[in-house]
């Protein structure tokens, strides 16, 4: 059983930037892909990001695009979330979860969640 650890959030203010990281306790090799989610409060959880690690392949929601950039590092089974130009609406907690080889990539599939890292975003 993995273990993803999240770490890099805080509060900011509107416009800056932010690195969230997420590290595994596993090799990548064991994952079909690696998703970054956010839950606001009162909302639901949303996916934001995910990759592929195999092929390197990004995904991102509409929502986010254009600022939002996953990226991973395999030597030290890390995957980053670079959040830029943030918003007070990026104000939630971000958490990783993955998707294990052989199975699809769909929301339903990702396990494994970490505890989590706040970000709230200030005007």
């Amino acid at each position: 059983q993995v273990q993803l650890v999240e770490s890099g959030g805080g509060s900011v203010q509107a416009g800056g930037t932010l690195r969230l990281s997420c590290a595994a306790s596993l090799s990548f090799d064991r994952f079909n892909c690696i998703g970054w989610f956010r839950r606001a409060p009162g909302q639901e959880r949303e996916r934001v990001a995910n990759i592929y690690p195999g092929t390197g392949t990004t995904n991102y929601a509409d929502s986010v695009k254009g600022r939002f950039t996953i990226s991973q590092d395999k030597a030290r089974k890390t995957v980053y979330l670079e959040i830029s130009s943030l918003k007070v609406e990026d104000t939630a907690m971000y958490s990783c979860a993955v998707v294990p080889r052989g199975s699809l990539c769909k929301p339903s599939a990702y396990r494994s969640w970490g505890q989590g890292t706040q970000v709230t975003v200030s005007s």
